[in-house]
């Protein structure tokens, strides 16, 4: 193993957060390099306009994504089930490469309510004591401390929206329940379509709130702070599992990877996976990283600061492999990595016309019309049963031809009678999601597999997860109001597809895997402090979804960079000037 010169700090993953940190640690004048598992790839070569968006290659052959035959993931419903490993991606897309899962998002960009933050306290103190088996837990950061962070990451982004709340005083047209903003958004919202047009109209008409989705994708041409513009959105609707070619949908490549490049303290290494992190004897603090390149040579990358910026599920997994912090057990209840897995529990209704075009192959990632009445704690739950919401939402993110057939109720799932249906309807649906909250649970982790390895030899990521009755009574109260939301559109018929039985990871939900690195005010509970700092090894940082206690019934990248904002303002202004624990345990 050959042993590199030291660095100041060394960045596990190079996708939002990855690339966020690298700006912040050379802004800094630290010296700075990137870990980076998949290779590269940037906009002009790999998404240029005069590629044709090739569904079969990004979505059903997964061409972005990790390759399952090098490494997967096991996954059971419940401890007493034998965990096997994932042969094809299915519920979740965990993406592979520079950028990482920021270049196939759609772009949908929430801020997380002022109150899931403190989860936990908010809903004792209005409802009483959490039931039992519930591991809710506040963040240890407040919404107020991270607005001026969504807001960089905002402009960053360039993102198409609404405000509703501008400093305390209610907008119109915007969301009445989202926390106070400081300015407006950088951009106005996108071009609605047919579909959002109907959704306003029925949702107003149940005296509901109805605002635009904030979007990362243009709704005009913008220049960031750092220079670098993007195009308006041509409304081609390949960006949910696609790269975009017209710099018009807000990724690491097209907003803050070149200012990183061009940078001569940086230094970016692709097709290199970091095997474990590694510790100094006193246990204290890390000392870098050992990795392996390409052509298998192993190397030991010795660092100041090591920011885990991998994805969630590989967030955990390294810190499991590193021995850093005290792995969970559910039997005990006793332990923090692995701990509060959570995901989200989604439901929709397919709305069916008969004269009426509505066009769905006209969209963007992040084009909706939604309404936030029941999410969060924005509606009474006494008596409910549940805490948490969800947002409803009709999106129009592009018929896509393959991979979008839907057809009304009775419809067989195959032969003429189905072809028959799907050609009569392809050009007159519309769609409502309901995107719900995940409540953490004792039973829902992640640990270490016993029995299966990668092609290392460690062994692979074990999750243990099914809906929770949290889950079933939240999407059983919500999904009826948006079917009568649905039903108000003016279409001929309706089709509910509800979340029933236990959790199947085969078909695809969200890319929405959030806990196992969770956040908290003290060591016995959480993996990271308030500034996303292992409680254990003083100068490991860890990003990601996975500091998220519990999921919020957004998608969660705004809050994903705001906390990467947040913990890099932390080391530049408290850390660097005194190297140690930030937080006192």
């Amino acid at each position: 193993m050959e042993k590199l010169p030291s660095v100041d700090v060394v960045i596990i993953g190079f996708g939002w957060t990855g690339s966020i940190m690298a700006q912040q640690m050379l802004e800094a004048g630290l010296n700075v390099v990137a870990i980076e598992r998949g290779g590269w790839r940037d906009t002009p070569t790999d998404f240029a306009p005069t590629m044709a968006p090739d569904e079969l290659r990004y979505y059903w052959r997964h061409e972005m994504f990790q390759e399952t035959a090098r490494e997967t993931l096991t996954f059971r419903n419940n401890i007493s089930q034998t965990a096997l490993p994932m042969r094809k991606w299915g519920s979740f897309l965990p993406g592979s490469g520079v950028g990482g899962a920021g270049v196939h998002w759609n772009g949908q960009t929430f801020r997380f309510l002022p109150s899931d933050f403190v989860a936990k306290t908010h809903n004792e103190e209005r409802y009483g004591p959490l039931p039992t088996g519930m591991t809710v837990q506040d963040y240890g950061v407040t919404y107020d401390e991270l607005e001026p962070h969504f807001d960089t990451f905002e402009k960053l982004c360039g993102i198409s929206g609404k405000a509703g709340n501008i400093n305390g005083e209610i907008v119109e047209g915007g969301n009445p329940f989202e926390g106070w903003r400081s300015s407006e958004y950088p951009n106005p919202p996108m071009e609605m379509t047919f579909t959002q047009h109907r959704f306003e109209e029925a949702a107003r008409g149940m005296g509901l709130n109805p605002f635009p989705g904030p979007s990362a994708n243009m709704s005009r041409a913008y220049t960031n702070q750092h220079g670098i513009s993007l195009a308006p959105c041509t409304y081609c609707g390949f960006c949910e599992k696609f790269g975009c070619g017209n710099y018009s949908k807000a990724s690491p490549q097209t907003t803050i990877i070149p200012v990183v490049m061009r940078n001569p303290n940086f230094t970016l290494r692709t097709n290199s996976e970091v095997l474990h992190i590694n510790k100094h004897p006193d246990g204290t603090r890390a000392t870098g990283v050992t990795y392996i390149d390409a052509d298998g040579r192993t190397f030991e990358q010795p660092a100041e600061i090591v920011i885990v910026a991998a994805y969630q599920l590989q967030s955990t997994r390294l810190m499991l492999l590193s021995g850093i912090g005290q792995p969970y057990d559910p039997r005990s209840g006793e332990g923090v990595v692995g701990k509060n897995y959570t995901y989200q529990v989604m439901s929709s209704i397919n709305v069916f016309y008969d004269e009426e075009y509505t066009n769905n192959f006209v969209g963007a990632g992040a084009l909706g019309m939604i309404v936030d009445d029941y999410n969060g704690d924005n509606f009474d739950h006494s008596g409910l049963g549940f805490i948490g919401g969800a947002y409803i939402g009709a999106w129009t993110t592009n018929a896509r031809p393959i991979e979008s057939h839907p057809v009304p109720e009775g419809v067989p799932e195959w032969g003429s009678e189905w072809k028959r249906s799907v050609r009569q309807n392809f050009l007159k649906t519309a769609s409502i999601s309901v995107h719900g909250a995940s409540m953490a649970y004792r039973q829902n982790y992640l640990d270490l597999d016993p029995t299966y390895t990668d092609h290392w030899g460690r062994p692979l990521m074990r999750m243990t997860y099914d809906f929770t009755v949290n889950d079933r009574r939240l999407t059983n109260h919500i999904t009826p109001i948006a079917e009568e939301i649905a039903r108000g559109m003016g279409g001929r018929e309706v089709k509910v597809n509800s979340r029933e039985g236990a959790y199947d990871s085969v078909p695809y939900q969200t890319t929405h895997n959030t806990g196992g690195t969770i956040m908290g005010q003290n060591p016995s509970e959480s993996v990271v402090n308030r500034y996303l700092q292992s409680w254990d090894c003083h100068n490991v940082f860890v990003m990601g979804a996975g500091a998220f206690p519990q999921n919020a019934g957004y998608n969660p990248t705004d809050t994903v960079a705001a906390l990467a904002y947040f913990s890099a303002d932390a080391i530049r202004n408290q850390y660097l000037q005194n190297p140690g624990p930030m937080v006192q345990a």
